[in-house]
């Protein structure tokens, strides 16, 4: 069996084990519908929630959301990373402002975050970003400043420019470190989506699943838990695809592990 054949038929094969246990867990142990549901319970809101369409409107809000937050996130993580990385007095200017903000609670300040950008979609975007900044931040500034000194050495001599110097030396020998940071902020980003909707909403699927908490609805927050699963895996899968395909002189298989 190819490497390609495996990648798909292992998880599925584990996903079907994982079904099986859930299946009989409820029946050997007599679990009640309002602890875990069904599997054909969650597959009917599946059903109700995307086949009849009531879903889409919440997962288009969440997937909206969550992109828009993550593009300017990680947009401003790589330039501010850049600029920091390159400039130590810059460094001594904003890294400690910048720590502090990530060293504070982002569901403490939410309520600040909705009375500054309204109940709209603005305030979960700004979330979105504050969250996914810091990974893509970090990751820029080690992979800038763990370029090789003898390449850098290197292009001196030939008295290339610093620009030059940055743009084909230093951002190329950091793109394996920004796209594990592309992959983390990507579970990151839904988590601040999540969070920004449980604060105030009437739109989303972090809505959904606040409403049907409130029914204890446990078939609709398994279906919306499910969607978020989606949603993360495909960003993640797409991330690692580009890199594979974007950062072609580095072959390593870069495996990150996601957690905020």
């Amino acid at each position: 069996m190819s490497s390609k054949s495996r990648a798909i038929v292992f998880p599925l094969i584990t996903a079907m084990v994982l079904l099986l246990a859930w299946v009989m867990a409820i029946r050997l142990f007599d679990v009640p519908d309002y602890l875990i549901p069904t599997p054909q319970s969650v597959l009917q809101a599946l059903k109700t929630g995307y086949v009849d369409g009531q879903y889409w409107p919440h997962f288009l809000f969440t997937l909206q959301c969550t992109v828009l937050g993550y593009v300017i996130g990680c947009g401003l993580a790589l330039v501010l990373g850049s600029l920091l990385a390159e400039s130590k007095t810059f460094e001594q200017f904003v890294y400690p402002y910048i720590i502090a903000l990530q060293s504070t609670p982002k569901v403490a300040i939410a309520p600040l975050i909705l009375v500054w950008f309204g109940f709209g979609m603005a305030s979960k975007v700004v979330m979105v970003a504050l969250i996914s900044f810091f990974p893509m931040f970090i990751n820029t500034i080690v992979g800038i400043r763990q370029t090789s000194p003898a390449m850098l050495d290197l292009m001196r001599v030939f008295s290339a420019s610093r620009l030059h110097i940055f743009f084909h030396v230093k951002l190329p020998a950091a793109a394996g470190h920004i796209f594990a940071g592309l992959q983390i902020s990507v579970v990151l980003s839904l988590i601040g989506a999540v969070v920004a909707e449980f604060v105030s909403s009437t739109k989303g699927l972090g809505f959904l699943i606040q409403a049907a908490s409130i029914n204890v609805d446990l078939a609709t927050m398994f279906a919306c838990l499910l969607s978020l699963v989606v949603i993360g895996l495909a960003g993640t899968q797409l991330m690692r695809v580009l890199h594979q395909r974007l950062v072609f002189w580095d072959r390593r298989d870069n495996l990150t592990v996601q957690g905020e």
